[in-house]
């Protein structure tokens, strides 16, 4: 003889939007957390404002700079002219297409920025950019006439 309950039975559901919701608040929370976390290596220089300044900078870029005596520093170590392009080459090898972000004080001659353009020209990267300061008010330019 089978008893039966007054309770009604019922099955149990696992309620699963809720758990999407908190996956994706994770996801999300880790995303914007990895992106802050790009570090980048160099050293102090004045540099000079741009109005159209951009910063894209990544963890695998490689960072040259020019101080206002016309020292280079491969990302934070002082380097002659003939070690960064050597070292440059050993880099290039790995990837042509690393970013190569030149940067130099206000008061930097402009041949020595030359001269840092060129070592890198010449070893082959195919992306290299001037780092600027981004103006605190962006300047609307004068219409042409």
């Amino acid at each position: 003889m089978k008893l039966h309950s007054p309770i009604p039975h019922k099955k149990t559901r696992l309620e699963i939007i809720p758990l999407i919701d908190v996956m994706f608040f994770l996801l999300a929370a880790f995303m914007m957390v990895s992106l802050t976390m790009s570090k980048q290596q160099t050293i102090k220089v004045n540099l000079p404002v741009a109005t159209s300044a951009q910063s894209d900078f990544k963890p695998d870029m490689i960072n040259l700079a020019v101080n206002a005596a016309g020292d280079l520093f491969l990302n934070t170590e002082r380097v002659t002219l003939p070690d960064v392009e050597s070292r440059l080459a050993a880099r290039f090898g790995n990837d042509p297409n690393t970013p190569v972000y030149i940067s130099g004080d206000a008061d930097t001659r402009h041949a020595d920025m030359v001269k840092a353009l060129d070592i890198v020209r010449r070893v082959g990267f195919n992306k290299v950019a001037f780092n600027v300061k981004a103006s605190a008010v962006p300047t609307v330019p004068a219409p042409v006439k």
